[in-house]
C-alpha cells in the first residue's frame, strides 16, 4: 500500500524526522490560504500522486509550463499554480503516458537548500535485514545510481535483535560526508526513520532528496512510504490514508473478492490457484513466447463465485488475446473450477482462445464439465503444453 508525500511526512514526524511546515489544499483558494497561514516569503506547491519524478513530469496539454513541483513567491502564485495543476493530468516516468490526475497538492515552506542526498530503507530479502541505503546523488532516483555509479551507494544491515544503533547513523554521515552538527542531526534522522519504519510495518521509506541546510540542518524534502499489505490490518490510522483513486480499479475490484491481482503489461491472462504456481505459469508463458497480462492467484479455497469474478478481471484488460487457467486442485477442487470458468465465459461472451490445463481432485469431473460445456475451450496435458497451446493460439488469431 501507498500514502501521499504529505502523508508520508506526517507519519514519519511523529517519530521525530525533521520535516519542513506545510500543508494540504483540494481547491485554488486553499491553497492560497495555506500559503498565508506558512507565511513565506518562499513556497513549493506540489501536486500528490502516487508516483515518482513530478519535478520532472509534465501536464498533458501544457508541457511548457512546468512540472508537477513549482516555486511560488507569493501566495496569488500559489493560488494560480495551483490552480493549474488540479484537476489536470500529469505524466512522468513512472505514471506512463497515461499520466495520473492530481486531485490535490501540498504546499510547504521554502528552505536554504546546501546539498542534497538520498536516504532509504527496505527489507533485505537477501539477508533478511532492514538495508539502509544512501547515497550523495540526491534528487535521482535510486535505479539510475545503482545502474550508472554504484560505487555511490553506501549500504548497512541493521540486525534485528538489536536493532539500530547510533555507529549506523554515524557510519553513513560520515560517508556522506557530512561533517560537526550535521553528523548529529543525521543520526538522530536515520534513527528516527528506522523506529517509523519498524513501527509501521514499511516495505520501503524513502527520502529524496534529504537537504542538509545552511544552517546544518537535515531535513525530509520528500518522501515516500510503502506498506506491508499483509500488516495493515494492525495499522487502522494507516489504513484510512488509503487513496483508492490513485489504485487501479481492476486491483480493488479484486482484492473485495480476496483475489490476489496484478495488471502487467502482456496480452495472455492468467488464473491460476497459488502464487508460486502463477509466478511459474507466468515463466513459462515467457519462455514459449507468450507475455503474461496478469498475476492472478485465486487462492486454495476459491468458490464458484470467486472464479467467475476473476474470469470477468482477467477480461476487463482490452489487451487480453488469450486465457491461460492453470490448476492444480488440492485444496481446490478442480469441478469448482471448471463450473466457475464455464458460467464465467457464458456470461460474458468469450472472444478469445482459452486454454485450461487441470490438475488434481475431481480433476476427471472437471474436465468433463469442460468438454460437456459446448465451448471452445482448450485442453491441456500439463504445463508446457499448456503454455505453448495458449501462445500457439494467440498468434493464430492476431
Amino acid at each position: 500500500m501507498n500514502i501521499h508525500e504529505y502523508q508520508a511526512k506526517k507519519l514519519l514526524a511523529s517519530y521525530g524526522v525533521t520535516v519542513l511546515k506545510g500543508g494540504v489544499a483540494y481547491t485554488p483558494a486553499e491553497a492560497e490560504h495555506v500559503a498565508h497561514d506558512l507565511g513565506g516569503p518562499v513556497w513549493v506547491v506540489k501536486s500528490q500522486i502516487h508516483a515518482g519524478g513530478r519535478g520532472k513530469g509534465y501536464f498533458k496539454g501544457a508541457e511548457k509550463e512546468g512540472g508537477g513541483v513549482r516555486l511560488a513567491k507569493s501566495a496569488d502564485e500559489v493560488r494560480r499554480i495551483a490552480q493549474s495543476m488540479l484537476g489536470h493530468i500529469l505524466i512522468t516516468r513512472q505514471t506512463g503516458p497515461a499520466g495520473k490526475e492530481v486531485r490535490r497538492v501540498y504546499i510547504e515552506e521554502g528552505c536554504d537548500i546546501k546539498r542534497e542526498l538520498y536516504v532509504g530503507m527496505l527489507v533485505d530479502r537477501g539477508n533478511g535485514k532492514i538495508t539502509i541505503m544512501a547515497s550523495t546523488e540526491g534528487g535521482t532516483e535510486i535505479e539510475e545510481v545503482a545502474a550508472h555509479t554504484p560505487e555511490k551507494i553506501l549500504r548497512v544491515a541493521v540486525e534485528p535483535v538489536t536493532g539500530i544503533e547510533a555507529w549506523h547513523g554515524r557510519k553513513l554521515a560520515y560517508g556522506l560526508g557530512l561533517e560537526g552538527k550535521q553528523v548529529t542531526a543525521a543520526v538522530n534522522f536515520i534513527t528516527a526513520m528506522y523506529k517509523a519504519f519498524v513501527a509501521y510495518d514499511c516495505s520501503t521509506v524513502e527520502i529524496n532528496p534529504l537537504v542538509v541546510t545552511g544552517a546544518g540542518d537535515v531535513i525530509a524534502l520528500d518522501a515516500k512510504m510503502n506498506f506491508d499489505d499483509n500488516a495493515i490490518f494492525r495499522h487502522k490510522d494507516v489504513a484510512e490514508l488509503r487513496d483508492e483513486s490513485e489504485e487501479d480499479p481492476a486491483e480493488l475490484e479484486a482484492a473485495r473478492h480476496g483475489l490476489n491481482y496484478i495488471k502487467l503489461d502482456g496480452s495472455i491472462g492468467c488464473m491460476v490457484n497459488g502464487a508460486g504456481l502463477a509466478m511459474a505459469t507466468m515463466d513459462i508463458i515467457k519462455l514459449y513466447g507468450g507475455s503474461p497480462a496478469n498475476f492472478l492467484d485465486v487462492g486454495g479455497g476459491a468458490t464458484r463465485e470467486r472464479v467467475t469474478t476473476a474470469f470477468k478481471l482477467i477480461l476487463s484488460d482490452a489487451h487480453v488475446e488469450g486465457i491461460l487457467v492453470n490448476i492444480f486442485g488440492g485444496i481446490m477442487r478442480c469441478d469448482v473450477i471448471a463450473e466457475g470458468v464455464v458460467a464465467a465465459a457464458r456470461e460474458v461472451s468469450l472472444n478469445v482462445p482459452l486454454v485450461v490445463r487441470l490438475e488434481g481432485t475431481n480433476v476427471d469431473l472437471g474436465k468433463k464439465i469442460l468438454a460437456e460445456s459446448g465451448l471452445p475451450i482448450i485442453a491441456a496435458d500439463n504445463l508446457a503444453d499448456a503454455a505453448a497451446k495458449v501462445v500457439k493460439a494467440v498468434r493464430e488469431a492476431a
